[in-house]
């Protein structure tokens, strides 16, 4: 039989909490000494502790690791979780906690697991992720922005060579054609960049975490709301009434959306206006992105998402297309165990709509 006595100083001292509960007579069998170093225990006795750690605790996140305890079996392992918590002095804490059901010797029922304090590398985390989401919102706005300028000298210049085709000189000729040429290699970089970028975050294996869907459109379409003086384009969130919780790769998902809107700002004339919302039916969390563009011609929308589709087609300001998007967008969604599906009219705009399930 192993020895695990050697093993006490590093749970006895370490920084997570290890214990033992008899949820049926809801009290504390054993708990580590690192509880009150660790988590601050309100007493001597943690059993007269629970109650208060059931109050601290987020009720969505209690909820949720209720249900996911509910799910796991005798001897199987809930592996991390994270919840939040709020702590006497109000301060907002993260904490990670891994739980197993176990049998006594008399086949009564314990629950096993540790804690730990994760609340400095949960913020570094979200903090990441925030800028990651504002930092692709804004790759994609640029990409247009910058590109929109360019494109217009490009075309500016085609007419030029053909409005001049016997009075100017060779100097004159070339000079126009350099013009074009640089136009149009300054948009394929600008494109090619952000195109690039997001082919290489669809082939990275999914990293899911559950997260506020919600919460998380409404960090994005800030930035895409805040570029409506440059783009000349008006950018609406219309979110869920209270959170939507799903277990989604966050980078990924995010690229989604990001593309979705990258094709709406394509085919959505100045002064248009390109809406997103958020709903919940019933088991699943529905996404849509709609514009009031120019629409997908109807010969084109049995072959949209396939790949290298002959759907593909220039934005109605010159942006370039790979034919590669909308196959990569219906993959991740996909992988998320999620459907995508779009209306289109010509001449009336385009409204896709992404399901992907959402958490009880």
């Amino acid at each position: 039989m192993q020895d695990y006595s050697l093993l006490s100083p590093l749970i006895e001292c370490g920084n997570a909490v290890y214990f033992v509960c008899d949820l049926a007579q809801r009290r504390v069998v054993d708990v580590s000494h690192a509880y009150q170093q660790v988590l601050g225990g309100f007493g001597l006795d943690p059993t007269a502790d629970l109650a208060q750690w059931v109050s601290r605790l987020h009720p969505d996140d209690w909820q949720y690791l209720c249900q996911q305890l509910a799910t796991i079996q005798a001897g199987s392992l809930l592996s991390d979780k994270e919840v939040r918590a709020t702590w006497a002095d109000g301060s907002a804490r993260w904490l990670c906690v891994q739980a197993s059901w176990v049998l006594g010797p008399a086949g009564q029922p314990y629950l096993s697991g540790r804690v730990q304090d994760v609340t400095a590398a949960k913020n570094v985390a979200l903090n990441a992720q925030k800028y990651n989401t504002k930092k692709d919102a804004t790759l994609e706005i640029l990409s247009h922005d910058l590109a929109a300028p360019l494109v217009n000298a490009q075309q500016l210049s085609l007419l030029l060579q053909e409005m001049l085709t016997e009075q100017a000189s060779a100097e004159v000729q070339h000079a126009l054609q350099l013009l074009e040429r640089t136009c149009a290699q300054g948009v394929a970089l600008i494109r090619d960049f952000v195109d690039t970028e997001f082919m290489e975050s669809a082939n990275i294996d999914l990293k899911k975490e559950r997260a506020d869907l919600n919460a998380w459109l409404l960090t994005l379409m800030e930035e895409y709301q805040r570029s409506t003086w440059h783009t000349h384009l008006r950018f609406a969130y219309e979110p869920c009434a209270g959170p939507v919780y799903v277990e989604l790769d966050i980078n990924k998902f995010q690229q989604v959306v990001n593309n979705l809107l990258s094709n709406a700002i394509k085919f959505t004339p100045d002064e248009g206006c390109i809406t997103v919302r958020l709903a919940r039916h019933g088991p699943r969390a529905v996404v849509t992105v709609g514009d009031n563009g120019v629409g997908i011609p109807a010969a084109m929308q049995p072959v949209l998402f396939d790949k290298f589709t002959k759907a593909r087609r220039p934005g109605i300001r010159g942006e370039k297309t790979t034919g590669l998007g909308m196959s990569i967008i219906q993959t991740i969604v996909e992988l998320h165990r999620g459907d995508i599906s779009f209306e289109s009219q010509e001449g009336q705009g385009s409204t896709f709509t992404v399901r992907i399930p959402a958490l009880p």
